[in-house]
Formats: structure tokens, sequence, C-alpha cells
């Protein structure tokens, strides 16, 4: 677990990709903290004969390690991001039906889950919501960060949100600690999460803390 830093997985990637031979995996299963999806690291991989599967993330580069590497387990896995922020935009127009403000606190700019989801997510709410993105980093504290910088600064006066969309439960549970502590006077805003883990997002739910979230299937 890198904790969504992109140097500490390298490092740790590559801690198994240049094990003695006898110690390396068979194959390395990742989610990448960088949206390039950790290419240099998968070709150090494969010509260490270790296979390389990504989840959640879409990537050109593997069509040609997969030429190149028959023989090895290369291939992306993951869930319909894009119908993901479908469901979180569905979500958004059930609890503010009139439309209006829509805070949007993603992960990094460059995942391709970010741009899944917030595309799916502006389909679905259509022209009634004003959509305003903050950048976290999948962490609870990303989350809070993205949301005090933003507070800083004097175009969120004017932007006081009708609905907190955040794409995953941990940056929700950030960015509701944020508005929280800095602006009381937005305490009844609700939040959304997406993972919905059993003792995450969904205790979250049915304790009050978010006002709902998604459970995405099993990769």
């Amino acid at each position: 677990f890198a904790e969504g830093h992109a140097v500490v997985q390298i490092q740790q990637l590559f801690k198994h990709i240049h094990a003695p031979e006898g110690e390396r995996p068979a194959a390395l299963v990742v989610e990448p903290a960088t949206g390039e999806g950790l290419e240099r690291v998968a070709r150090n991989a494969v010509k260490a004969g270790i296979g390389w599967i990504l989840v959640n993330a879409h990537v050109p580069y593997l069509d040609e390690l997969r030429r190149a590497h028959p023989g090895l387990p290369i291939a992306m896995i993951g869930s319909d991001q894009r119908e993901v922020g479908r469901i979180q935009g569905r979500q958004c127009r059930a609890l503010v039906p009139a439309g209006g403000h829509l805070l949007c606190v993603q992960g990094p700019a460059d995942s391709t889950a970010t741009a899944g989801r917030l595309e799916g997510l502006k389909e679905a709410v259509g022209a009634g919501f004003e959509v305003r993105g903050l950048n976290g980093d999948w962490t609870e504290a990303g989350g809070e960060k993205a949301v005090v910088s933003w507070l800083r600064l004097k175009t969120a006066e004017a932007f006081r949100p009708d609905v907190v969309a955040c794409q995953n439960d941990s940056m929700a549970l950030g960015a509701r600690k944020a508005l929280r502590e800095h602006r009381k006077d937005w305490g009844n805003v609700p939040f959304l999460g997406c993972d919905g883990l059993p003792e995450g997002g969904q205790k979250m739910v049915a304790d009050g803390v978010l006002a709902a979230t998604i459970v995405p299937p099993s990769n």
C-alpha cells in the first residue's frame, strides 16, 4: 500500500522486480498511483519474466508488451468508471432535484478512473448543475486538504455547494471534516462517496455521515 504516493509505489515494485531470481513473484497486480500506469516499471517487470496486471487503469502500452511477451500474463481489469460516475450523478439529482452547485472532490488529475467518473457524473446531472472540481489523492487527508485550499479562494464564497460528490469514501470523510470545521454555516450539505466497503462507506451511510455511496462490482 503506497498511500497514493507514486514514488513509494515505484520503490516497492522495483524491490520485487530486482529481487534474486528465485524470490521474484510470478506476476504483479497493481492499482497504479500515477495515471500513466507505471510504464517504465512494467517494462522492467516483463524483462525480468514477471507478469503485469493493472487494476482500474487504462493504458496503451499493454498491447505492445503482450505481443513481445506472449508467455506472460499481461492485462488490465477494472470497473466501468463512467457508469460509476453516472450513478453518482443520479444520486445528486435525487438529493437535489432542482439542481444547483455541485462540488466534486476527484482523484488525481492524471488518473483514468478520475476522468471516467467525472465524465459520467457530468453526463448524468446534465445542465441543471454547475460542477466545480477539486483534485485530491484518494486519501482522507487529501480530500480535506483539497477542500481547505479551495475555501481559501475568494471564488468559493459565491459557490455554496448544494451537494458534495466525492470519488471515494475516504476523500468524502476528509471533505466533510473540512467543511464542518471551516464553514459551519454549510453544515447541512449532503456528501456522497464511492467504494462502499461494509466497514467503510456503507457504515458511514448507516451512521448518517454520508448521504450515499456506491458499491462497485469486485474486480
